[in-house]
């Protein structure tokens, strides 16, 4: 198994296109950095104006942890469509170059195939969120130093000690892998059915999307799904960042996240089993 594994992310990073989602990330990332270093000062006394006036807050607001804050909240929105890029790539890709006919022929099962393909798959996501989370974290932690994260939440102001933070980080970017890990093995398993990579890079993309708009609406009957949608856990990220920490509720959209991919994966062995493979 893992040397079918090594084979598949030799032919992943083997790619040009395996580097778009790298290439981009950096660029994003040291953008806001650029941005906030140049012109952060006048952005904080904006955004924290209204505060201002009635509360003297001490420390350095514009820190590295707060621009950790930001990246986040402006790439886990991206991210999925890089990952789909790869992940929708791995059996149809074969399928489209003529392949897959030939690596089912071989002696290795199709279970091990496809499970040797996504281990591959989230073994780049997962150095995809792990290059993302040095760039961002320890980057902006080099360029802007630390102190105290305030938050600025729906339900008010969220302030905490810099000493009860970088843990905080390291859950958010285990729980970003996770939901990383769910649109992979999404676009995994819509690999399974198409004969290029095109079809399943807008076909899980599309899904979230369309999803992402729905769980946003009141649709009566809609409601009662949103529970049970991996896109309604996705960006529960943000709840390691209440004081205190609601455990419940990130564990349970962890656990919610983590069926998604078992039935995936699940689907995408049987189908493939299944599958007449005439290319």
């Amino acid at each position: 198994m893992w040397q079918l594994t090594r084979i598949e992310l030799f032919k992943i990073f083997k790619k040009p296109r395996t580097y778009i989602a790298f290439a981009a990330i950096a660029a994003i990332v040291i953008l806001i950095q650029f941005a906030l270093y140049a012109d952060g000062e006048e952005y904080m006394n904006f955004m924290m104006q209204s505060i201002n006036e009635s509360f003297t807050i001490e420390g350095k607001q514009l820190n590295g942890y707060f621009v950790c804050y930001i990246i986040l909240q402006t790439l886990l929105i991206h991210v999925p469509l890089l990952i789909s890029l790869v992940a929708g790539d791995m059996l149809a890709g074969e399928a489209n170059m003529g392949t897959l006919r030939l690596l089912v022929s071989k002696p290795v099962s199709r279970t091990e195939l496809v499970l040797g393909k996504f281990l591959a798959t989230a073994i780049y996501t997962l150095a995809l969120l792990l290059f993302m989370a040095v760039l961002s974290l320890f980057g902006s932690i080099m360029i802007f130093g630390t102190s105290d994260l305030m938050i600025l939440k729906q339900e008010g102001l969220v302030l905490l000690n810099k000493d009860d933070v970088f843990w905080r980080y390291i859950a958010a970017f285990g729980f970003a892998a996770l939901a990383m890990m769910t649109v992979a093995s999404l676009a995994f398993l819509l690999s399974v059915f198409a004969e290029n990579s095109i079809g399943p890079i807008i076909a899980a993309m599309s899904i979230i999307i369309v999803f992402t708009i729905l769980i946003t609406m009141d649709i009566p009957f809609f409601n009662a799904l949103k529970p049970y949608l991996f896109i309604n856990h996705m960006l529960n990220w943000k709840g390691l960042f209440d004081r205190p920490v609601d455990n419940g509720e990130v564990l349970k959209s962890a656990m919610v996240l983590l069926l998604h991919i078992i039935i995936f994966v699940s689907l995408a062995l049987y189908i493939f089993h299944k599958k007449d493979i005439l290319t």
